[in-house]
């Protein structure tokens, strides 16, 4: 069984005090305490749930940390003190205790049916009827872990990019059985915690960030594994051309701004993607020859006991993105 003893770990009182609304946190990894920071910056009371006492116990303290940070960046959220926020975040080892209350829950555990099939099906004999139960899952539909479910009507993909802090889009992702309602609940829900929700209309494998983001990375591995260019230089690219551009504006909006709309620019360059685009080819396999050589330029570039280095580094240019994009919308 996936819950355990119970045992609930509070940090204050004032969340009893303050009387609002409960969400649930289902797991305390790095996604898991992304969202519970992002819930309490809107005043929710916070219940994160694992099996795990010490991963719970680090959980708060890295939260602890993230939001002195965000503090001190100036990017907290929310007009409460990150002691008031932090306040509203309790822990909890029983699955019963944790979700019985709640009025959403964010299921965050690694991405294997089977253990979110094990998980929803334990989670809906505790949750009430107007509960909506979301994933993070970042490419299972939603219908494939829950169309055994009494309560299927009421569960969705809520899938979030990390950090979530700095790259706030949401794909939510309703089964053809998820109710409108709860639909709608879950987008108002991540507009007033500060991300930017976006509804799809039917499941697709994926979903709409992946599906993009292989076909950047397809195409990527074909230009280096073909001889093309060098990783190093595919992802010069990106940073410093693509990914400037689209940091704000999607491509859509690429294509109709530069031109005198979308159907000029179609006019003006239609015929020459299509030839581009039939030159592309079968999609790319990442295995052998093609992944050793890409292993090789990577480490070679970046070696791996650098990676936290870069990590950190990412972290600060998104930060700093998410800060100017904030003052933007400011003016």
């Amino acid at each position: 069984m996936f819950t355990a003893g119970l045992t609930i770990l509070s940090n204050s009182t004032m969340a009893e005090e303050m009387n609002r609304d409960t969400i649930t946190v289902i797991g305390s990894g790095i996604i898991g305490r992304g969202w519970a920071t992002l819930f309490a910056s809107a005043g929710y009371q916070v219940v994160i749930y694992d099996v795990l006492p010490s991963q719970v116990k680090d959980a708060l303290a890295s939260i602890k940390e993230d939001m002195v940070n965000l503090k001190q960046s100036g990017m907290l959220r929310g007009s409460l003190s990150v002691d008031e926020q932090f306040a509203l975040i309790s822990t909890s080892l029983s699955l019963k205790d944790a979700v019985q209350d709640a009025v959403y829950v964010q299921e965050c555990i690694p991405e294997r049916l089977e253990l979110k099939v094990q998980v929803f099906t334990e989670m809906e004999e505790f949750v009430q009827d107007h509960t909506i139960l979301a994933s993070s899952s970042s490419c299972i539909p939603p219908s494939e872990f829950t169309k055994d479910l009494t309560r299927k009507s009421q569960c969705l993909v809520a899938h979030p990019v990390n950090p979530l802090h700095y790259v706030p889009l949401v794909e939510i992702v309703p089964s053809e059985w998820t109710k409108p309602d709860f639909v709608l609940r879950t987008k108002k829900i991540m507009e007033k915690i500060g991300q930017v929700p976006v509804c799809m209309k039917k499941e697709m494998p994926g979903f709409i960030l992946n599906r993009l983001q292989y076909a950047v990375i397809n195409e990527s591995w074909r230009l280096v594994t073909e001889g093309i260019a060098s990783a190093e230089d595919v992802d010069k690219v990106m940073w410093a051309g693509l990914g400037m551009r689209y940091a704000c504006l999607g491509p859509l909006e690429v294509m109709h701004t530069n031109a005198e709309g979308m159907l000029n620019y179609v006019d003006r360059y239609g015929p020459t993607m299509e030839h581009v685009s039939a030159t592309f080819g079968p999609n790319p396999r990442f295995s052998g020859e093609g992944l050793e050589e890409m292993n090789r330029q990577m480490t070679e570039w970046i070696p791996l006991d650098q990676l936290k280095e870069r990590r950190e580094r990412r972290d600060r240019l998104l930060a700093g993105i998410a800060k100017v994009k904030k003052e933007e919308e400011s003016l």
